[in-house]
């Protein structure tokens, strides 16, 4: 459908009522009515709308996550013990007799479905991959053979430096089969940023790969084995990731045995199980680690796989049929997100290369060629794109592409519009916002509703989403913190060393009591909606009025001749404030006089005057994590005086980018001890 303008809301998409009724959520709504006796006159008005499938699903908590674990039949044993237990929100335990495993359950389509696509496997110059529901079983079998006979058992850890290949999936497959806990970090990171992460979790067996092709030039990752594996000191087994590329032959010499995965994979073995307690630690994902070493964040088998199939099923409508392509690297949770679009049976494609190679838009090319219906990507990698000038729709084939899910960090409004335009009219866009916390979403897609411009359609179910104002009181039509009321099964079971728990309460419990506090700035608009403002501790607070760094650099991001921005608001001593603008020019442009004034312009005349910068830097890029989130809280800190030895470079693909507002925060701190 074309964009029209509701209420000066402006909506450009909605689904057809056949797609209503064919969807997964709808069969939901029935086997309640049918299976559990959920009558409309429980839930406030009828099962019809999915506000009100909402209101039920986190009025009767309990009630609604038993109903996921029976509809979606999941594979283990249930027990007889209640839903949850525990006195708050940050205590909750889940299940507490259940037993099951994550493997198990994602592998179910390999006796259903054998000769189905499961994985597909895309690389620059290497030939296309493909591994059918009974291959990727078969070779999940075999790794787990080999892990139980060089002594892995339930609890240890294993980790991998991996890129996103299919040999990636069948390795997390493996450690959560036999119970192991799985960690993975994507190959552009160095010795230090690996060992930042791995050392702590103590890990006794590494995957790494022989090499991959990025932008044209081949990778060789086996020269830095052995300063890898002295690195980490508790690894006991390395297993080689041979692909048959340049550097395939066996890599150096280490002070640990290696076995190849070919020599494994030829091995024939049983799927075997462990069926583990519903909690019990399933992957370690990490926080972004720009200031000390990243925090481990350890979610359980149970959690995971309840929320992949309610995601997944009810939110993403994902089945059997459909081909999901995420734009992502190992290091980012949305791979996990990848991965767990194969608990409703879809086939996942896999791309080590570069997001450029061949052409700007090389992630819709894929979409094309392996006709995806679902793409997941980061909300950058779309607004670039949109800068090359290129549209898609003219090239490639997107008849197949039904959904598009942008998260990240809030798609700006000129490139939402832009989608519809150049690549696909009637696809269902969400820019979805959750993380790594909890390896999902809290507010964004359902197959019901329609989608506005900048608006999230609202929350997950099961998700007790709210805004709220500085004294914890609900908010609606105004910027809040964006919290929880309830808990999830997919919250993490623990911090990694964290034996008192107090750093995980620190972390989502201390400001809020009895809400878990996401971090982000939002507003719940009156309809139902949500929209996302950014990170709560980068919030602009000009005067005690709240603006969100985003819906700045939205505004100065479309002034020609601005490639790129990134805004602060540093509190700092004598209560002084202080904002600079830092933009990143585009190509045959400066940062002269007129290009300021186009800025500040469009700041007061689009946003406020009151939000008009203190400075506007020119600056050589904006500094990102690797998954592509802005920097905006590490150097804030910065510019308050933080410890500029203190920051990780492994945290940025780009140091020197990081380097340089390192520098300018120094030099920025020195002018002011001298005033």
């Amino acid at each position: 459908m074309s964009s029209h303008s509701v209420n000066g809301r402006v909506k450009t998409w909605e689904p057809s009522a056949a797609r209503v009724e064919g969807s997964d959520l709808r069969s939901f709504q029935n086997w309640l009515r049918h299976h559990r006796g959920v009558h409309p006159a429980e839930v406030g008005g009828g099962l019809g709308t999915y506000a009100e499938l909402h209101r039920w699903s986190v009025g009767c908590v309990d009630d609604f996550w038993e109903s996921v674990w029976e509809y979606y039949d999941l594979v283990g044993d249930r027990g007889a013990g209640p839903v949850r237990e525990g006195e708050s929100i940050a205590d909750t335990r889940w299940f507490p007799d259940a037993r099951l495993n994550y493997a198990e359950n994602l592998l179910r389509f390999a006796g259903s479905d054998p000769d189905r696509e499961a994985v597909v496997g895309l690389h620059e110059s290497r030939p296309r991959q493909s591994l059918t529901w009974r291959e990727l079983e078969e070779r999940t079998a075999s790794l787990a053979a080999h892990f139980r006979s060089i002594g892995v058992r339930r609890g240890d850890v294993v980790c991998a430096v991996l890129p996103n290949v299919p040999e990636t999936i069948v390795a997390l497959l493996a450690a959560a089969s036999v119970g192991a806990i799985w960690s993975v970090v994507n190959t552009d990171f160095g010795v230090r940023g690996v060992s930042d992460r791995f050392t702590q979790i103590a890990p006794r067996v590494l995957l790494t790969v022989d090499g991959y092709d990025f932008n044209g030039r081949y990778r060789d990752m086996t020269r830095g084995l052995p300063d890898l594996i002295d690195a980490l000191p508790t690894i006991e087994h390395h297993v080689f990731v041979d692909t048959g590329g340049p550097s395939s032959e066996m890599p150096p010499a280490t002070r640990v045995p290696s076995t190849r995965m070919s020599t494994i994979m030829s091995t024939p073995a049983r799927p075997v199980y462990d069926r583990v307690e519903f909690s019990h630690p399933l992957w370690v994902l990490y926080s972004s680690g720009t200031t000390g070493k990243p925090k481990g964040i350890v979610h359980g088998h149970g959690g995971i796989v309840l929320e992949a199939n309610k995601a997944n099923g009810l939110q993403y409508d994902l089945g059997p049929g459909d081909r999901v392509y995420f734009a992502v690297s190992t290091t980012w949770v949305a791979w996990n997100m990848l991965v767990a679009s194969m608990m409703r049976g879809a086939t996942v494609v896999t791309y080590d290369g570069a997001p450029s190679f061949g052409t700007p838009a090389r992630h819709l090319e894929i979409c094309s060629t392996e006709q995806v219906s679902f793409f997941g990507v980061g909300a950058a990698v779309l607004t670039e794109i949109q800068r090359s000038g290129m549209s898609p729709r003219a090239l490639f084939d997107f008849s197949k592409l039904d959904s598009i899910l942008s998260t990240g960090s809030p798609l700006p409004e000129s490139t939402w519009l832009w989608i519809h335009d150049h690549v696909k009219n009637d696809v269902h866009l969400g820019s979805d916002s959750g993380g790594t916390d909890i390896a999902s979403g809290i507010v964004g897609s359902n197959p019901f509703d329609p989608t506005y411009v900048g608006e999230l359609q609202g929350p997950y179910l099961g998700v007790a989403a709210d805004t709220v104002d500085p004294e914890g009181r609900p908010v609606v039509g105004e910027v809040g913190e964006l919290v929880m009321t309830e808990p999830l099964p997919s919250m993490p079971v623990k911090f990694w060393n964290d034996p008192d728990g107090s750093r995980y309460r620190a972390a989502y419990f201390e400001d809020f009591p009895g809400m878990w506090r996401q971090g982000d700035w939002a507003t719940r608009r009156p309809e139902g909606p949500f929209v996302i403002h950014g990170r709560s501790d980068s919030t602009i607070n000009r005067g005690g009025i709240r603006m969100g760094s985003a819906d700045i650099c939205e505004v100065v991001d479309t002034v020609p001749g601005v490639r790129a921005s990134m805004v602060i608001g540093a509190e700092l001593a004598r209560g002084e404030y202080y904002m600079p603008l830092f933009v990143v020019p585009d190509a045959g442009f400066e940062v002269d006089d007129e290009l300021r004034e186009s800025i500040v312009s469009e700041i007061r005349s689009k946003v406020s005057p009151r939000y008009v910068p203190d400075e506007i830097i020119a600056a050589p890029s904006v500094p990102r994590t690797r998954t592509g989130k802005l920097m905006e809280v590490p150097v804030k800190r910065l510019y308050q005086g933080a410890d500029p030895d203190a920051v990780s470079y492994t945290a940025t693909d780009e140091p020197d980018t990081l380097r340089w507002y390192v520098e300018r925060a120094s030099a920025f701190a020195r002018r002011r001890h001298a005033e």
